[in-house]
């Protein structure tokens, strides 16, 4: 369990600012990172306190644990959003920095990606020992040969997809721990047809995903409604299909409306401002 006084910025005190308007900006602005990192471990305390990470580490994480795949010895994070700003972004990176905890996975070893991170986030990021990925991937991260952890609670369809294609093979998905939208709610709202055009890769591997969902809590309802733990046993997949297997074409979404990620084109640079190789 993580102890009090953890997560600090680095550096710990607030220096004093200094006099002229360059040293009242560097003042404001460290001001303002050690709020957010205070407001983290607010936020890391009432997950503890009401109950729901305890919830969720015996009923889900644990899960995993006991399952047979591996346990994760690295992360990837996609789409947290603007936690300096967003109460529900913050609670999701809370909980992400106790999962690393539980996990004894390092921050050094967790990277994360989301273009709408301010220059300051990815600052308080940084001080927190978490690395970011240099570029957009649009999901397609390969755990190469890794037991990797993805945690992407509410991202779009698509970076599930995606994430899939780009690992699909049986040694590679069972390396795999998906922490996201539920796969069977994602069956469940699509009609068939729209879930095998668009989303393929998805609808393939539902036979071969366990999945257990996080506990209902009053407090978290928007923060983690329809996110499950999801990871592949090996031997479920070996039981697909040889032609479940053959198909392995890049997923492209011609006759999506809406495929709700930001593409590499659609942001200059597609990075993370400020952003390091993991």
């Amino acid at each position: 369990a993580a102890q009090e006084g953890e997560w600090r910025a680095a550096g710990g005190s607030r220096r004093r600012r200094r006099r002229g308007r360059a040293g009242r900006e560097e003042g404001e602005e460290e001001e303002s990172s050690s709020r957010i990192v205070r407001r983290l471990r607010e936020a890391r305390d009432d997950l503890l306190s009401c109950g729901f990470w305890e919830a969720s580490a015996g009923a889900s994480v644990r899960a995993l644990l006991d399952g047979s795949t591996d346990p994760p010895t690295r992360c990837v994070c996609y789409g947290l959003g603007r936690f300096s700003t967003s109460p529900a972004a913050r609670d999701q990176l809370a909980f992400l920095l106790l999962l690393l905890e539980e996990l004894q996975v390092p921050p050094g070893q967790c990277a994360l990606f989301d273009p709408v991170f301010s220059a300051q986030e990815v600052a308080v990021l940084g001080q927190l020992g978490l690395q970011l990925l240099s570029d957009n991937e649009e999901g397609k991260h390969g755990v190469e040969g890794l037991a990797t952890l993805f945690y992407m609670v509410h991202c779009g369809k698509a970076l599930y997809n995606n994430l899939l294609w780009r690992n699909w093979s049986a040694e590679a998905l069972s390396k795999m721990v998906i922490i996201g939208n539920s796969f069977k709610g994602t069956e469940e709202r699509l009609l068939p047809r729209i879930l095998e055009r668009d989303y393929s890769y998805i609808a393939k591997v539902l036979k071969a995903t366990e999945e257990v969902a996080l506990p209902d809590h009053p407090r978290y309802q928007d923060t983690f409604n329809d996110t499950s733990v999801h990871w592949f046993p090996v031997q479920k997949l070996k039981e697909l299909s040889p032609e479940v297997w053959n198909f392995v074409e890049e997923p492209t979404y011609p006759d999506c409306d809406d495929v709700e990620i930001i593409r590499k084109e659609d942001r200059a640079g597609g990075c993370s401002p400020a952003a390091v190789g993991s």
